[in-house]
């Protein structure tokens, strides 16, 4: 019994050291070798400040700005509570919110439908992209606000819009904080 107590005991060290900490450390360098944007996160900077992460979607309030989708992480795009919201299609919760969202940009664009991915969280809560339905949608009601046309809002869309990984994986999007960044950019 000692013996295999002994063996265990070195078992579970040795798995610790190479599992726990060797390695996790070598794909971190890894990483950080032939990857370092990835490895950081993303981040986005201007001017030496960190604007934010293409990974990460960001609240956007003023109509200035396209808006990403709802977030139930948290209080709004909170990392540390990555979540959706767990709420059945039928909670009169979930039911109310999305129905006062859908109503709130019905007023600014009346004659189409909200496309839903500016309604609906993603099941992080931290999505980043939204689809180019949703940012076309939204073109007139960010041109009106900056005082530009539509067309050249729409120019802009049109050039942040991410095709399909190896042209079959996912579906096209659209990174909102990269394409607030190059609005801001354009109004300088």
């Amino acid at each position: 019994m000692t013996t295999q107590l002994k063996i265990a005991i070195r078992f579970t060290l040795v798995t610790t050291a190479l599992l726990g900490i060797l390695y996790p450390l070598a794909v971190t360098a890894f990483a950080h070798l032939t990857m370092p944007a990835k490895a950081n996160g993303e981040l986005l900077q201007h001017d030496g400040r960190i604007l934010g992460s293409e990974l990460l979607g960001q609240s956007f309030a003023s109509d200035r700005y396209f808006h990403g989708r709802p977030s139930a992480a948290g209080n709004g795009y909170d990392a540390a509570n990555s979540s959706g919201s767990n709420y059945a299609q039928s909670s009169k919760k979930l039911v109310d919110r999305i129905s006062g969202d859908v109503a709130t940009y019905q007023k600014a664009n009346p004659s189409q439908a909200v496309p839903i991915d500016l309604v609906t969280a993603s099941g992080s809560g931290l999505d980043p992209d939204i689809s180019p339905a949703a940012a076309l949608y939204q073109v007139h009601t960010v041109a009106t606000a900056r005082h530009l046309s539509d067309e050249a809002v729409r120019q802009i869309v049109e050039a942040h819009i991410t095709g399909r990984q190896f042209g079959i994986l996912g579906e096209p999007r659209v990174n909102v904080l990269a394409l607030n960044l190059a609005l801001d950019a354009q109004s300088k």
